[in-house]
């Protein structure tokens, strides 16, 4: 390792911002387990505890009708098409019923950008489960999704988001993230919000008093450079509102999208560019591991590697699955992830705080 990267990486361990330059030439690091030491000093710094925690909830896709194109997406159908469905109430009652049962304390509500489910559609849906599960909480709609409703509806995004909010909506995701980086977004997605759009989503959400998380789905033809821009959008952000709860990214799954062709980014990629996070986003407190498209042993070693939460149980996850990436784990295998790097495993909420009473 040369002697430049040796300062960036100890400024960060120290807790001093890096600059973008700086971020980026961390990716000249050919030296994995320093970056993930140095993750792992920044993880420990702000979360010296002996915990690690995780999450038991579901995501419903309540629709896969969707008026965008995403190249990466194998998920979404066209309205007419004959998968294209809408979930009943019935079947979110039966979904939610479920995942309270194994404990869970929250769904994530996501769908397509629907051409034609008007505002007051999605306010009904969100009051009546509200009103049938008082003590859930509802994660409900990307990005992408939020400006739909706006052009949709003629309306605007405050208007909708402060209608959203009443009628029940807890929680902003981090979905349609993608690379927040115009070029790229316009190179891979058609009828989708671009970068603006989708930060001035969660800067208005947060603003009226609302928490959500981030993300980044990276390893297709974005540049490093561009991971970078796109962290560094995510820290100026965080600078204004300091909304965003936690971080999560994970690797293009392109098998059966129109990105087939593209070799998907391995395990490498996928621990350095989340190390690489953790160093640069010093004011996100929390990254998740991405166990879903990594698999447990990588799940697990995301924990080394800048991680400090194992994420969901997943009782449910369509999308990725969609593209043939499936890994499924019980919650004691999840448990014993941490356990096994000397951790006491919590379960939390959206919102970081323990939700298990106890640690076990």
């Amino acid at each position: 390792m040369n002697a430049a990267i040796r300062i960036v990486l100890d400024k960060a361990i120290a807790g001093e911002r890096l600059t973008v330059a700086e971020g980026v030439s961390l990716f000249d690091c050919k030296d994995l387990n320093a970056l993930g030491q140095a993750a792992d000093a920044v993880t420990r710094r702000l979360h010296p505890e002996r915990e690690r925690t995780y999450n038991i909830d579901r995501n419903i896709n309540y629709t896969n009708v969707c008026a965008a194109v995403c190249d990466f997406c194998a998920f979404y159908r066209k309205a007419g098409d004959s998968e294209a469905y809408v979930l009943t109430p019935e079947t979110l009652y039966k979904k939610i019923d479920e995942t309270i049962a194994l404990g869970g304390d929250q769904a994530l509500l996501q769908g397509g950008n629907h051409p034609s489910l008007k505002l007051d559609w999605y306010e009904a849906m969100l009051s009546d489960l509200k009103s049938r599960y008082p003590k859930f909480n509802l994660h409900a709609f990307s990005a992408p999704e939020i400006w739909n409703f706006t052009k949709i509806n003629k309306l605007p995004l405050r208007d909708v988001l402060q209608r959203l909010k009443a009628a029940g909506m807890g929680s902003l995701p981090g979905g349609g993230g993608e690379i927040l980086v115009d070029r790229v977004r316009e190179a891979i997605t058609k009828n989708k919000c671009l970068t603006d759009e989708w930060l001035e989503v969660h800067r208005v959400w947060h603003q009226l008093g609302g928490r959500s998380t981030c993300t980044m789905m990276f390893g297709h033809i974005e540049t490093l450079a561009e991971r970078i821009e796109h962290l560094d959008r995510l820290r100026q952000l965080q600078d204004e509102t300091g909304g965003f709860t936690a971080f999560i990214c994970w690797t293009l799954q392109p098998d059966r999208t129109d990105m087939a062709e593209v070799p998907p980014a391995g395990s490498y990629e996928y621990l350095r560019t989340q190390a690489i996070a953790r160093l640069y986003l010093d004011n996100i407190p929390n990254i998740q591991s991405s166990w879903v498209t990594q698999g447990l042993k990588i799940g697990q070693l995301a924990l080394l590697f800048g991680a400090n939460d194992m994420g969901s149980l997943m009782i449910e996850e369509n999308v990725v699955a969609s593209a043939g990436t499936v890994h499924y784990l019980t919650l004691e295998q999840i448990k014993t992830a941490i356990r096994e790097l000397g951790y006491v495993p919590r379960q939390r909420n959206v919102f970081y705080e323990y939700v298990d009473g106890v640690a076990v």
